[in-house]
């Protein structure tokens, strides 16, 4: 029996696309349904949280998450991605021996970020790397009806690996992990690349365009013109020129 997106705590954002907003990092994972498949965006930072996506994204659809994409390679979006068994993972180019995967890493910056430590040598332990990486750009076919979603290697800018998520529609939707981040600055860590970020926001809107609603890897729901004054904000923050 299946339920519905309010009953399940999700927004829907667009028919038969939605996302949640997750606890204590108000990290947010996203999901896609098509008539075959079932497409979740970031996995959550622990296997606990993965756990829970995995249980509501079947609680919302009837099946199984088949496809898993993974934003960029930081603990608060990849931990719980080992909960997904069987689950095809697909990351941008480069993101499978990024050194933010690095085991010591990824359990020293979820435990100075305040997962427990306990919990976050377990998922470490597990880590579920890109089965697949994406280079340009990767349709992806959730079955018959038309669903078809589009991988896209944006970065670098919040890290070397930013990928985005496009789900054309009426509206299209564009989950842009943390390349957009609407709860606060988005933050700009030793793996980021600040020359290249505002190229990387205008690769969003090019993707989405003016009506796609913009889903940050933190925060709510935002439009095309918040993406623009975000890009302009980050470029007059580190002095990188950009597209007008």
């Amino acid at each position: 029996m299946t339920v519905t997106w309010e009953e399940a705590g999700w927004e829907r954002v667009a028919p038969g696309v939605g996302r949640c907003r997750l606890p204590v990092w108000d990290c947010t994972a996203g999901l896609v349904v098509g008539a075959d498949a079932v497409l979740l965006v970031d996995a959550g930072s622990s296997l606990a949280e993965g756990a829970r996506l995995r249980a509501e994204a079947q609680a919302l659809t009837g099946r199984r998450v088949t496809h898993l994409a993974l934003t960029h390679p930081h603990f608060d979006h990849v931990l719980g991605a080992a909960a997904f068994a069987g689950a095809e993972v697909f990351g941008a180019e480069g993101a499978d021996a990024a050194p933010a995967y690095g085991r010591e890493e990824l359990r020293a910056d979820a435990v100075r970020h305040g997962l427990d430590a306990r919990a976050a040598e377990e998922a470490v332990d597990a880590l579920v790397r890109p089965h697949r990486t994406v280079r340009g750009e990767l349709a992806l076919d959730l079955g018959p009806g038309g669903r078809r979603v589009l991988l896209a290697d944006v970065g670098p800018g919040h890290t070397a690996h930013d990928l985005a998520v496009l789900v054309p529609g009426d509206p299209g939707v564009v989950f842009c992990g943390d390349l957009v981040e609407e709860s606060g600055e988005p933050q700009a860590g030793p793996d980021a690349v600040p020359s290249h970020w505002p190229a990387a926001l205008d690769r969003l809107l090019e993707l989405g365009g003016e009506d796609a609603r913009y889903v940050p890897g933190h925060g709510a729901v935002v439009d095309a013109a918040f993406v623009r004054a975000q890009r302009d904000a980050l470029a007059a923050r580190f002095g990188v020129s950009h597209r007008s």
